[in-house]
């Protein structure tokens, strides 16, 4: 069941899918289309699931699921990843990908692999105070408070010093 994501629960689950490229408008209509769509039909053991989305920053697809209805499982979880790698495909995206860095320059989302991103570190080109995307994440309440962040208050923090 499709629900407003500013609805859901502070324990509610989040999976958050960055894109290695930023969605242009068209793109995030049709995505917006499909997730709704998805969400809509998601179920674990044939029991709706109570879930929203973001789109942030064109750049982030934001799930969040209110597990006090009902949890998901392992077949659910799949299913949402089959979703989401379509979706990779469809728009020849890299969503999956944990281990590349997204932070803020100015107003503007970059996007650099963590080798990339360990070496703009070391040449202080990113520091401590850079504002990093934590997509590890898991409930609304820590997408709310840490997933935009000081790369010193995230896991990025053993590069910068």
């Amino acid at each position: 069941m499709l629900v407003d994501f500013n609805t859901l629960p502070e324990e509610s689950r989040v999976w958050i899918y960055q894109a290695n490229r930023s969605f242009s408008e068209q793109e995030i209509e049709e995505i917006q289309s499909k997730l709704n769509v998805f969400i809509e039909n998601w179920t674990a053991h044939g029991s709706d699931l109570n879930a929203g989305y973001l789109v942030k920053y064109k750049r982030f697809i934001v799930i969040g699921l209110d597990q006090n209805l009902n949890k998901a499982t392992g077949c659910s979880i799949d299913s949402c990843v089959h979703f989401i790698q379509q979706l990779e495909k469809d728009y020849n995206v890299d969503l999956m990908d944990k281990m590349n860095v997204s932070y803020k320059q100015g107003e503007f989302i970059a996007y650099k692999t963590l080798t990339d991103f360990k070496q703009m570190a070391k040449e202080k080109a990113v520091s401590k105070n850079t504002i990093v995307f934590n997509n590890l994440v898991t409930n609304i309440a820590e997408f709310n408070e840490n997933w935009e962040v000081p790369a010193s208050e995230s896991w990025h923090s053993r590069f910068v010093k």
